[in-house]
């Protein structure tokens, strides 16, 4: 399969990330920060050398991953200030897209939340009415703009954002009726906070042509005390899932990149040694 990782987790210093890469033969380079701007904060030159330099070593992108729309609630709406400085954020990204040759543009979703939906009085007591169906024209503009420019979306099931499962990135799909031009970012280790276990539920999920990209980390959840540790690669709750999700990966044929997210380290800040300690098994699972 097609390995990679998001460069950042292990340095900012991109000549220094492939450097690592390299010792471990990934090949696919996902960007999220660069240097010290974001993605669509980078100069036409800082995106050429960007874009030489991993031409140069032989490291597709993967993946243009910024934060867009993350932050945002369901008071927002289209065109107002925040979401114009979002939809310009994902315009500029496109832009680098086009230069970088990314396929993918990653989208987050607005601050979740808790109960969407509900029945037998949930529907009264509980549901935040409205927020889903306020999302949807947030999100429908970033379609509009990726089918004009000819590149795909993909967004991020997120810990805190409205779409943190499967279920509910598949959902977003299907109600904005955007399938051509949106897939889902899975990323199983931020579902473990909503408790969507990832095998057999969260890729049974995605079946059908909805998944569109894949980040692998570890972790252990405890939502009653509000606590998340990043483990180890295979001493977190997905140590026993990995190795069927890889099993049918390949029974299914998946043709898109797997990227280490590698954002653990050891105890002490060095999120180098921490990806030193997990691409071993990344490698052994998934290559």
């Amino acid at each position: 399969m097609k390995l990679g990782v998001i460069c950042d987790g292990i340095s900012r210093d991109l000549g220094h990330a492939v450097d690592v890469m390299d010792e471990f033969g990934l090949e696919y380079a996902e960007l999220q920060f660069v240097g010290d701007r974001e993605v669509g904060d980078h100069s036409k030159d800082e995106i050429a050398a960007i874009d030489r330099l991993l031409r140069d070593r032989g490291k597709p992108v993967s993946c243009l991953s910024r934060h867009i729309f993350a932050g945002m609630s369901k008071e927002n709406r289209p065109g107002d200030a925040l979401h114009t400085r979002h939809m310009d954020a994902l315009r500029r990204v496109i832009d680098m897209a086009y230069v970088v040759g990314a396929p993918l543009v990653r989208i987050m979703t607005p601050r979740k939340e808790q109960i969407l939906w509900g029945s037998h009085g949930a529907e009264k007591w509980n549901v935040a009415h409205g927020a889903w169906e306020a999302m949807l024209p947030l999100i429908a503009p970033a379609c509009e703009e990726a089918r004009a420019a000819g590149v795909t979306l993909v967004v991020e099931t997120g810990n805190g954002t409205m779409v943190n499962s499967s279920y509910t990135g598949r959902k977003l799909i299907d109600d904005l009726g955007a399938k051509d031009v949106l897939k889902v970012l899975w990323d199983p280790a931020n579902n473990c906070w909503c408790h969507e276990r990832a095998w057999p539920d969260g890729y049974r999920e995605l079946a059908g042509g909805y998944l569109g990209h894949i980040h692998i980390k570890d972790v252990q959840t405890d939502t009653p005390r509000a606590t998340l540790e990043v483990r180890r690669m295979g001493e977190g709750e997905l140590a026993d899932q990995f190795a069927p999700i890889a099993d049918a990966l390949r029974a299914d044929r998946y043709d898109g990149v797997i990227s280490l997210e590698s954002v653990y380290h050891p105890g002490n800040g060095d999120f180098e040694a921490g990806f030193r300690l997990c691409i071993d098994r990344f490698r052994e699972v998934f290559g």
